[in-house]
């Protein structure tokens, strides 16, 4: 699988801004066909870092109403990546 189908965007939020400067663990959105290899490997060619670890998880739809009627909203799968010592994404920093 190619490392930009992998990554689909990064995910900001107060708890990923805190994360990612204190704690070097980066999260991200990624294709749910990905397994934890592939993130691995797409995160380390697109940013040039070394990964230590990654975390997987499938986030579920939840309810939502339009009006009267009642959908759901798709399920997603999140990355967290954590970083070697001394590496960092640019990409996130100042955020």
């Amino acid at each position: 699988m190619n490392p930009y189908q992998v990554l689909i965007r990064p995910i900001l939020t107060e708890k990923s801004g805190y994360q990612a400067d204190a704690l070097s663990k980066y999260t991200f959105e990624v294709d749910s066909q990905a397994n934890r290899f592939d993130v691995k490997r797409a995160v380390e060619e697109t940013f040039d870092v070394s990964v230590t670890k990654v975390n997987v998880m499938i986030v579920p739809g939840k309810v939502r109403r339009w009006g009267r009627r009642l959908g759901v909203t798709s399920s997603w799968k999140k990355a967290i990546v954590t970083l070697a010592d001394g590496d960092s994404i640019q990409f996130f920093e100042g955020v």
